[in-house]
């Protein structure tokens, strides 16, 4: 199995065709043929079906593997010629997109002036689909909700922020500053998906007080619930970075002092280890949270004992 023919299926995927695929490695499409036959021959399986040019189940399966070894073939040069006090090479991060808002833009600001030979991509999503994309090594690492139930991962507590009752103007709550979870379980509210960190958070806290909350539709992704509740679909317990204190509109903050923070932290991969690049955008997110994290609403550096337990357990 040779890098070229891996290249070829990688170039077909992205481009859809096999004269695209030639076009993008500079090559004819005889040559692409010829990789990806000598490919399918090695592995006794078809790859491509070659009538609608979509990949077979084993071309998907072998297509994955394939941009992970490429990757990091490309992370060995890169790790190499950033030996030095320069570092460069490609960094792909994941990100909730409530922490994106804040932390993006000075944490972007701070590469371009500390390491401008870093190429980074970032992807928005929830802490579920993040951690499947670290896993399969599409991303080299994510800043995810705690806590992390994966295994053969690092992770590092980065912030934590409050956690709060998010209602329309109109809604039934709407007059009320608090509420307790005893409350709160007589009505129906927008919740994260049973399974998913913040549900585990939420749910762990209702059965301290001996009551369950009720679902009126379960949301995966925090930005997407706080905009149901700015359409007036229903209340939701968002975090305090989904409704940033400058933010106005026809709804209305409640607290629920029953509820703990939330940790979101810095996850990758313990093999393969991430290269150089990762590793500076990783040491300059936290030094970009220590300096902004502090003027956020509801957001602290400071996590307890009890909550760096929870994270973990």
């Amino acid at each position: 199995m040779e890098l070229k023919q891996l290249q070829a299926l990688v170039a077909i995927s992205e481009h859809g065709s096999f004269s695209a695929a030639a076009k993008a490695l500079d090559t004819v499409q005889s040559n692409i043929s010829a990789h990806l036959s000598r490919l399918e021959k090695e592995l006794g399986s078809s790859l491509i079906d070659r009538a609608s040019g979509e990949l077979t189940d084993e071309g998907e399966m072998v297509l994955a593997r394939a941009k992970r070894i490429l990757h990091e073939v490309e992370d060995i040069d890169t790790d190499i010629h950033s030996l030095g006090d320069s570092v460069s090479g490609d960094c792909r991060i994941g990100t909730l997109g409530t922490t994106a808002r804040w932390l993006m833009p000075p944490l972007l600001n701070s590469l371009t002036r500390h390491h401008p030979g870093v190429r980074l991509t970032i992807v928005e999503g929830a802490s579920s689909a993040l951690m499947l994309r670290l896993l399969s090594g599409e991303i080299d690492a994510a800043l995810v909700h705690f806590p992390i139930a994966e295994a053969n991962v690092e992770s590092k507590e980065m912030f934590a922020e409050e956690l709060l009752l998010l209602a329309p103007k109109k809604h039934g709550l709407s007059s009320r500053e608090t509420i307790s979870l005893e409350e709160l379980s007589e009505h129906p509210i927008l919740l994260a998906p049973r399974g998913t960190a913040a549900r585990r958070i939420i749910d762990r806290a209702a059965a301290s007080k001996g009551v369950a909350l009720r679902a009126q539709a379960e949301i995966d992704g925090m930005r997407l619930m706080a905009s149901l509740v700015f359409e007036g679909f229903g209340a939701a317990i968002v975090p305090a970075s989904a409704v940033p204190g400058w933010l106005k509109g026809d709804f209305v903050r409640i607290g629920v002092p029953d509820l703990p923070r939330r940790v979101v932290g810095w996850v990758q991969r313990e093999r393969p280890r991430p290269n150089r690049a990762t590793l500076a955008v990783r040491d300059v997110a936290f030094e970009v949270a220590g300096r902004h994290a502090p003027r956020q609403p509801g957001i602290s550096l400071e996590i307890t004992a009890k909550q760096a337990k929870g994270t973990r357990g």
